[in-house]
């Protein structure tokens, strides 16, 4: 039982520690927004990361057959969303410039249920999760996926791997803001921000 929690650890830090557009996008709305705000957003990273998890321990190779066809299309509608969110930063970076004595209206990802929900659908479109954690489990040729208690310790070890990193990355973007809490500094982070999505959405696209 020890050893599947480990592994689902194991595997859900190693889905959640590289640096890609997800990381970015948690960072950015920490710095602009609040720690609740980033921690929703880390949320459901890790809840997708979760579920990812839990069909590969029931499915393995059939789930990823299952998705393998349709791997392309999900990775153009994530690219897509990507552009989206990078246009809509910059957006309303420049628009908060301009009109900075103006009453500022929530949107898009700037409250914690927006953040939770839209992140946890932008995670599900990347096919290549369900396909990692599959992978996993089929190579270490264990019977994890047949015995309910541990298919559930490998799936809660991957699901607090990837809160606790994505919650870490949520707490730098809060610090960040705090240092930078003028308004140029604010603008100049969330085009960065905006910048590094829209490159890795063309990453996507080339990927």
């Amino acid at each position: 039982m020890t050893g599947a929690f480990l592994a689902g650890l194991v595997a859900g830090y190693g889905v959640a520690v590289p640096v890609g557009a997800i990381a970015i996008l948690i960072l950015g709305l920490s710095a602009r927004t609040s720690f609740r705000v980033g921690a929703a957003a880390a949320l459901g990273v890790a809840t997708a990361d979760g579920l990812y998890a839990a069909v590969a321990v029931l499915g393995g190779a059939a789930v990823a057959a299952v998705i393998a066809p349709v791997a392309e299309p999900l990775r153009l509608v994530a690219a897509a969303v990507l552009f989206a969110l990078a246009a809509h930063g910059a957006w309303r970076a420049l628009r908060s410039r301009s009109a900075a004595r103006a009453a500022a209206v929530n949107r898009g990802l700037d409250t914690a249920g927006r953040a939770f929900g839209g992140i946890l659908a932008l995670t599900l479109l990347n096919p290549a999760t369900v396909i990692y954690f599959a992978a996993l489990v089929l190579g270490r040729n264990d019977a994890t996926g047949r015995d309910p208690v541990g298919a559930a310790l490998f799936v809660l070890g991957a699901f607090l791997a990837s809160a606790s990193w994505q919650l870490l990355i949520a707490g730098g973007g809060t610090l960040v803001g705090r240092v930078l809490t003028g308004p140029r500094g604010r603008l100049v982070t969330a085009l960065a921000s905006s910048a590094i999505i829209a490159a890795l959405a063309v990453a996507t696209l080339l990927g």
